[in-house]
Formats: structure tokens, C-alpha cells, sequence
């Protein structure tokens, strides 16, 4: 099996492996192709992901064959271009780079010029006849494989850089002449000698597969694992590395490099959209190191921007660009993100990758593309991610709102936020955790900032372009995100920042509106997001496709209300319990559970009655004639008993019991584990007259609804945490008992099912015997992972993220159900159901419900219906779409 796979030239790309994403990554298996396309690609080769896994887990280890294969690949660079590797007259120059199965923007490391040393650039200056480039690529790899691959602070290197241009008084790069590059050669080298102890490596063997290393390394950094647990990214794909011959952007005014969409990846406009800068390698357009200029001429004029366009300044370069660029777009069929270098007029691709975008950009690009025919309404339903729609759910700054605005900066990733203002990573995440929502504020974000990136509400960068690394992975992060605010200014010593001649500190809080790079003081009022246009075409497509049916778990009117705006088709979970905490009916509660005997309860209950029939008659007229899942009162009673001696004191005032008897009470209920205690249906068991109070409630409440609307609520009453048949048995009788008489009462009858949550491995495996009393299973996975895995959710926030970490769990089971055991007792449950009852309607209500990979699983199994939290049920509908289409496949 090939452990190198080379591209460009008259490299044979006919392997099916080659373009296996999974083998090659994203980006080797895309340089593969566009290079068999005919587009003008470097050459270079492509170390599989595999060796990278093989590595990692082998100790650090290259093998034999890996370093036979990487010659060979060398080999085939050098006849292409007619350089060769380390040759000190005319070298050939390489750029190692990773690139895993998905984009990982700035997340793995990258590694320019490498092959220079001390003799090679004298070659490269004579060869080029330009002496200051070639020394300023000298001082750019220093920096770089200084920082990625020997470790030493990048700072130490900016620092001696600006020191330089001080004391010449420039302020770009572009000023430094030849010399000036040759003295901060000498000031880098000394650089790495006082950090480590040892000379700059000027074997470039030794460079290539020190480069190699660390991007198989980066894998593995801590920036890496966060961003793959934040995408749900498996820990054991692996990167691939892909080392290609060195095109140069940085070689005078005809020479160029940039970044650039097909589509705009903000708004999804059909327009050419990007930034490139003259004279200038990669890094410097994502870095922020310098401001970019815009692409296109429209772009330009819309900005009110001074520095030309690509399209003016390089015209044939640029017409050679869109041509491309309809090539890619056309060949692919999805919107492309694209790296190119322009050497000495020559235009050169370095990447093409289907482009992050925004929630509201992949909406409309998927409608727009299946207009234009490029793609059919299956592939645009595929297209876009179920968990992006979560950007377009939530409220937008009210236009009419009065808006303190300080300054305005690039709209590099729409939407809008408030917070309190941090102006570092961990600080941020520390805020969030606290349950504050901040604003990060940086000069410019690099990847170690990606976990205060996550916890903030919104980002805020006084340098970099709308491709910079805060705007893209902001973008994939649907935060909003305003860079290149040159007004803002922070001092990190005094934790405070200037904008103009306002100054602000750390706690004050900003509002940010990605959408118009508007930066203001203070909160901002909102408005509720429209849920027309693109989306609602797609939703009706998604409807049109899925199989599963679409619930929400809701308890009050006002979610009911929400989900059904957002496309519910009933509600899988009503927990009841949420009722009993209300302000206005605790101590009617607290009476019932403290009462001595069954009359003292069913007195406390006749209190509560009319509240819990008023509660459910305002859920079942909102959701009338759809099927309505109540689940009976579920956790342990002592939740519901007072702490405080205030509180106790009230309560002897409202049931004329003494404090000490309260008190008393009280602790006999306590429990040592509640989560497995006198909960559920044990509760229905031991005081049926509570079970009889809330059936009572539902029947009374839904047939007023039938008679007052003509739709009647089909109410699904559902038994919490069954473990045996007779359980479900008795209170399934009580349940048809308390319904017989309340028809008989109010002279009519509606359709009703009774059935339990299966939420116990036991009632798992013993499912079957169950179905002979269960109309309908409702899948509660919280309870369900909890009591299979022996792993309390309250608790387990503590050590997941390790687990996840070192691949003991694949994602926090949580959040996305652990299909290869919980999802087993799942499967297992629903087959013997079926076996039993073979019209059983099966569910789940847990917050796996509203989960794209658990949705997936749901369909494998054939459930009826999800349940999802009502901003959820949009991107279950989309989910359940996606994964029918997929099973059909």
C-alpha cells in the first residue's frame, strides 16, 4: 500500500486512493485533481494519513519505507521543475503543509521556503537576481519552522522585526531592502542558538522531516483536540502532509498571492469574493499581518477602499483567476475556497476546498445552486449542516434600536452579539464558564485563542482581513465576528482598550454586528429571527424527503408556541415536574409530600388539579389534533421539599404543621441516590393518588379542547422509569381507570395511548414483555446513557473531555448518543417491542433528539419520531431529511 502519492507534472493520478480523501486528505486529494484537470499546479507529493496514524501511535517513528518514498517523491519535484533539493546554485524550495479529510483552518501547521540555508540563498538570490527576496524568504522560514517545528516563541521574532523597522522608521515589510533582511537573518539564527542551546539546522534533510514531524505532531496539539471536539472530528483520522514545490508571491510588484470564494461566504451572493496583496507570501493575507486588498473592482468600490483591485492591477492574472474559479465551482459543484500565488505574472493554485460558510450563505447558495441545475434538491438538502441552521434561530440587532456606535471594522462573520468585554482566550472561557456572555477582544486571533473563541459571544480583531484567522474559523463557528477595527487599540498591561477617544475596560461591554462591522457600546435590542426566504424553501424540501416525523419536548405555551413556528408536529417529552415547581403551587406540592396519610395527599392534590387541567388545556389548544407525549411526575419528592429554615417556616404557617415535624418529614425522604431512588413510576406505586390526580388533569384538560376547537389533542401518557411489565401494568390500569370516568364525566371521548419511557437497561432487554402493555416506547437516552454507562450527566463534565481526548469516547455521549452501546439496548429494544406489538410507535425525547449523528441512527433503526427543544426542531427536520436520503442510498 502506497505510503506517498505525487501529483503535478507527470505523476500518474489514475489511483482511486489518490483521491480518497480518507488516504490523501482534502487537500492532497485536491491538488490531485485539479492538477489532472489541467489547472496550473505545483508539483509535489502527498504523505497519506495513514503514516500519520501509524506514527503517532508508533512512538514518533518515521519507517523505512516511508523515508524511500518521500526520495522518490523529492525526486519527482526536482525533474519537474529542474531544481534540486539543497543544491546551493539553484535549489528548489518546498512548502510542507498538512491537510486532514476536513478543513481544520489554522489549526495544524505549515511550513514555507523550507530547503533554504546559508548557501541555498545565495543560489535562490542569484538564480532569482533579486538578492532581497531571496533574503526575506530566508528570514520568513527562520521564523516559521522556528516556531512550528523547533519551538521557540514566534514572538521573539516579531519582536526583532519591529525593533528593525523602528530604528530604519518603516512601517511595512516591503521597506526593508536586502540588507536589512541579511541582518535579521543573523538576529533570528542568534534567536534559536540562545533558545535551544544549538545552531539553526542547515541540512535540509534534516528541515524536511523535522517539518514532516511537526506537522503529524500538530494533529495532537491542544488547539487541534479542542477544534476536533468542537466539529465532532474523530481523533484517529489523522492528517495528511503534503510537500510541494515553492511558487513565490513575494517576488516583486508582478507577483501576488491571495485568498478567494466563488460565492461570498457571508451573505452566499453569486460573486467573486477575496483579498490578495502584491509582493507577499500566505501567511501574510490570514495572518493579519498586513491589511489585504479587495479582488474584485465592485468589491473595491462598495469598501470606499484606496488600494487597487486585483481585477485593476493585474488584469490578465485576474481573468485567468475567474476562469478558474468556473472551473472549480463547475467541476466540484459546490462553492470553492481557493489559495493562489501569482509569480512574475504567472498564475499558480495552491489549494481548492469546498469554502466555510455562514448558516444563512449555505442556505442560499443550496437553493440558489439548485435553481442554477448545478445540484438537484436531494444534494441541496446534503449540503447543509443540520447544526449550522442554530446561527439563524436566534434574534438580530433591531434596526430601529439606538446604536452608540465607536467605530466600524471589517463584517468578516455576520450576526450580532453582546457582552462584557475579555481580552484574552482564557479569560474568556473562564467568563463563559461562569455563565457570563463577553466579547474577545485581540489584536489578531491565532489558533491558540480557539477555545475563548468558542466561549465567547463574538469577536472583535484590530488587525487582519475577511480571511484572517479570527474571520474564518468565526465563521465555522457561526460567532459573529468584526475584524481589522485599525481604531482599537489595547493595552493587555492595563487590561483596557481605546477606541478614538473613548477608552474601555476589561467588563464593559460591546455590542458587535458581523453583518456591517459596527462595533458599539452597551447592549443592542434584538428582533426574532425571519424564518421565510431560503430557509423556508429548504425546510419544505427537507419535509418533503424525511420519513421521521418531528417532535419537541416543551412544557409551557410559549415553547409549544416557538417549536410549532419552528415545524413541530406535536410533543414528545411535557415534563410534568417543571409544573410543580411553579412560585404559585410549591407549597400545595410540599402539603402533599409532607402529608401523614393518603386522605392528607389527596387533599394537597385537590389543590393542584385545577392548575396542572389549566396548564394542560393552554398545551393542548396550542397543539390540537396533534399527538401530545405528557410524561407522569418523574424525580424523587425531596426536590421538592424546602432547605431554608425561611422556608420551612413558611410552610408551618401554610399547612399548620409544626417546624420540627417538617423538618423531620423531610428527612425521612431523603435519599443517598436519588437518580436510582423512590422516582418514576415507584412513585406511581407508592401513592397512585398522584398518578390519579395528573391522569385526571390530561383527559379533563383534552376534552375541553376536543369540544371547544373540534381538534382534539391525541395525549400519549407515559410511565417514567419502568423496569418490569407489572409496574407498567397496574398504572396502566390506573391511568385507564381515572380516562373511562372523565369521558363518562364530560359525555365525550378522545383517542389517548398509554405507554412508558424506556430509559433502563432493564427495560431494554425485557422490552418485549413490556410491549404487552405499552401503545408506544419513548427513548429517554439522558437516563438511558446514565444508567448504562454507571455515569452521572451532573457530574461528568469533570473528565469527558479527556475521555473524548484520548479516544475512550468518540464524542461527550451526551451529546451525541453512544450508538455501540446505549445505541444497542436502543436497537434491541425496538426489534423485541416490534416482536410483541408490531404497530408500537417508537420515540426519543432525550436531548439526543435534536442531534444530526443520532437522528442518523434513529433512522437506522426505523424509529417513528424525534423530540427535540423547540430551536432544535429545524434542525432535526433537516437531519431526519438527510438521513432518510442517505439510508435510501
Amino acid at each position: 500500500m502506497k505510503t506517498v502519492y505525487t501529483f503535478g507534472g507527470s505523476a500518474d493520478h489514475t489511483d482511486p486512493r489518490q483521491k480518497d480523501k480518507t488516504v490523501t486528505g482534502g487537500k492532497g486529494a485536491n491538488l490531485a485533481e485539479m492538477a489532472q484537470i489541467g489547472l496550473p499546479v505545483p508539483p509535489g507529493f502527498t504523505i497519506t494519513t495513514e503514516e500519520c496514524v501509524s506514527y503517532l501511535a508508533g512512538g514518533s517513528d518515521f519507517s523505512e519505507m516511508l523515508r524511500t518514498d518521500v526520495a522518490s517523491a523529492v525526486k519527482h519535484i526536482e525533474a519537474t521543475v529542474g531544481k534540486s533539493f539543497g543544491n546551493n546554485d539553484d535549489p528548489l524550495l518546498v512548502s510542507v503543509r498538512s491537510g486532514a479529510r476536513v478543513s481544520m483552518p489554522g489549526m495544524m501547521d505549515t511550513v514555507l521556503n523550507l530547503g533554504l540555508n546559508d548557501k541555498t540563498v545565495k543560489g535562490l538570490a542569484q538564480t532569482s537576481g533579486d538578492e532581497r527576496f531571496a533574503w526575506d524568504s530566508y528570514r520568513r522560514f527562520i521564523q516559521m519552522y522556528g516556531d512550528v517545528v523547533l519551538g521557540v516563541d514566534h514572538g521573539l521574532f516579531e519582536e526583532a522585526l519591529e525593533i528593525a523597522k523602528e530604528d530604519k522608521g518603516f512601517y511595512n515589510d516591503t521597506e526593508m531592502e536586502s540588507e536589512d533582511w541579511q541582518t535579521l537573518v543573523a538576529e533570528y539564527k542568534a534567536i534559536v542558538q540562545d533558545e535551544l542551546g544549538h545552531p539553526f539546522p542547515q541540512d535540509v534533510q534534516e528541515q524536511l522531516w523535522g517539518a514532516i514531524a511537526a506537522v503529524f505532531d500538530s494533529w495532537d496539539a491542544d488547539r487541534a483536540k479542542v477544534y476536533r471536539r468542537l466539529n465532532d472530528i474523530p481523533s484517529g483520522w489523522g492528517t495528511a502532509v503534503n510537500v510541494q514545490a515553492m511558487v513565490f508571491g513575494n517576488m516583486g510588484d508582478t507577483s501576488a498571492t491571495g485568498v478567494a470564494f466563488t460565492r461570498d461566504p457571508a451573505t452566499g451572493e453569486k460573486a467573486y469574493y477575496g483579498e490578495w496583496l502584491v509582493n507577499a507570501q500566505g501567511e501574510d493575507v490570514v495572518a493579519g499581518i498586513r491589511t489585504p486588498q479587495y479582488l474584485t473592482l465592485a468589491a473595491r468600490d462598495r469598501a470606499g477602499a484606496k488600494q487597487p483591485s486585483m481585477e485593476e492591477a493585474m488584469p490578465a492574472a485576474y481573468g485567468e483567476l475567474a476562469g478558474v474559479f468556473e472551473i472549480l465551482e463547475q467541476h466540484y459543484r459546490d462553492m470553492q475556497d481557493i489559495e493562489f500565488t501569482v509569480q512574475d505574472g504567472k498564475l499558480w493554485m495552491l489549494q481548492t476546498r469546498s469554502g466555510k460558510r455562514t448558516a444563512k450563505a449555505a442556505l442560499k447558495m443550496a437553493v440558489d445552486m439548485a435553481g442554477e441545475g448545478l445540484i438537484t434538491e436531494k444534494e441541496a438538502i446534503l449540503r447543509v449542516d443540520p447544526m449550522a441552521l442554530d446561527q439563524l434561530l436566534h434574534p438580530t440587532l433591531d434596526p430601529k434600536a439606538n446604536r452608540d456606535v465607536l467605530t466600524s471594522g471589517l463584517p468578516a462573520s455576520p450576526g450580532a452579539a453582546s457582552g462584557t468585554i475579555v481580552l484574552d482566550a482564557d479569560s474568556a472561557e473562564q467568563a463563559a464558564n461562569a455563565g457570563e456572555k463577553v466579547i474577545l477582544v485581540r489584536v489578531e486571533t491565532s489558533p491558540e485563542d480557539i477555545h475563548g473563541m468558542h466561549a465567547a459571544q463574538g469577536i472583535l480583531t484590530a488587525r487582519g482581513g475577511m480571511t484572517s484567522h479570527a474571520a474564518v474559523v468565526a465563521r465555522g463557528m457561526g460567532r459573529p465576528c468584526v475584524s481589522g477595527a485599525s481604531a482599537v487599540s489595547i493595552d493587555l498591561k492595563t487590561r483596557t482598550l481605546r477606541i478614538g477617544n473613548r477608552e474601555l475596560k476589561e467588563g464593559d461591554t460591546l455590542t458587535l454586528d458581523g453583518s456591517n462591522g459596527q462595533v458599539m457600546a452597551g447592549t443592542v435590542a434584538t428582533i426574532e429571527p425571519e424564518m421565510a426566504g431560503d430557509f423556508g424553501v429548504l425546510m419544505e424540501w427537507a419535509d418533503k424527503y424525511r420519513r421521521m416525523r418531528v417532535r419537541t419536548n416543551a412544557e409551557t405555551p410559549n415553547d409549544c408556541k416557538m417549536a410549532r413556528q419552528f415545524g413541530a408536529e406535536g410533543i414528545g417529552l411535557c415534563r410534568t415536574e417543571h409544573m410543580f415547581f411553579d412560585a404559585s403551587r410549591i407549597s400545595a406540592v410540599r402539603e402533599m409530600i409532607l402529608a401523614d396519610s393518603e386522605q392528607g395527599r389527596r387533599d394537597a392534590l385537590a389543590k393542584l388539579l385545577p392548575e396542572q387541567r389549566a396548564d394542560f388545556r393552554q398545551i393542548f389548544e396550542v397543539m390540537a389534533g396533534l399527538p401530545c407525549t405528557i410524561r407522569l411526575l418523574d424525580p424523587p419528592l425531596h426536590e421538592f421539599l424546602p432547605h431554608a429554615d425561611a422556608d420551612f417556616d413558611d410552610l408551618a404557617v401554610t399547612t399548620g404543621l409544626d417546624v420540627d415535624h417538617l423538618k423531620r418529614r423531610a428527612g425521612e425522604l431523603h435519599e443517598f441516590n436519588p437518580m436510582l431512588g423512590h422516582r418514576g413510576c415507584r412513585l406511581g406505586i407508592t401513592y397512585p393518588e398522584i398518578y390519579e390526580m395528573q391522569a385526571r388533569a390530561i383527559f379533563e384538560a383534552a376534552c375541553e379542547v376536543a369540544l371547544t376547537s373540534g381538534a382534539a389533542p391525541v395525549p400519549e401518557v407515559m410511565v417514567p422509569l419502568v423496569a418490569t411489565r407489572r409496574e407498567l401494568q397496574i398504572l396502566r390500569e390506573l391511568i385507564d381507570r381515572i380516562a373511562q370516568e372523565v369521558f363518562a364525566e364530560q359525555e365525550t371521548e378522545i383517542e389517548y395511548l398509554v405507554g412508558t419511557m424506556i430509559e433502563l437497561p432493564r427495560a431494554a432487554l425485557m422490552a418485549g414483555e413490556i410491549a404487552h402493555e405499552a401503545l408506544f416506547f419513548s427513548f429517554g437516552t439522558n437516563d438511558l446513557t446514565q444508567t448504562t454507562l454507571g455515569v452521572s450527566r451532573d457530574d461528568s463534565a469533570r473528565f469527558l473531555g479527556p475521555y473524548v481526548d484520548q479516544g475512550i469516547f468518540e464524542r461527550d455521549p451526551f451529546v451525541s448518543l453512544d450508538i455501540e452501546g446505549v445505541g444497542q439496548l436502543v436497537e434491541l429494544a425496538a426489534e423485541r417491542g416490534r416482536k410483541t406489538r408490531d404497530d408500537i410507535k417508537l420515540g426519543i425525547c432525550g436531548e439526543h433528539g435534536g442531534d444530526p449523528a443520532s437522528i442518523a441512527f434513529c433512522e437506522k433503526v426505523g424509529l417513528d419520531y424525534v423530540s427535540a427543544s423547540p430551536y432544535r426542531v429545524p434542525i432535526a427536520r433537516l437531519a431526519a431529511a438527510q438521513a432518510s436520503l442517505r439510508s435510501a442510498d
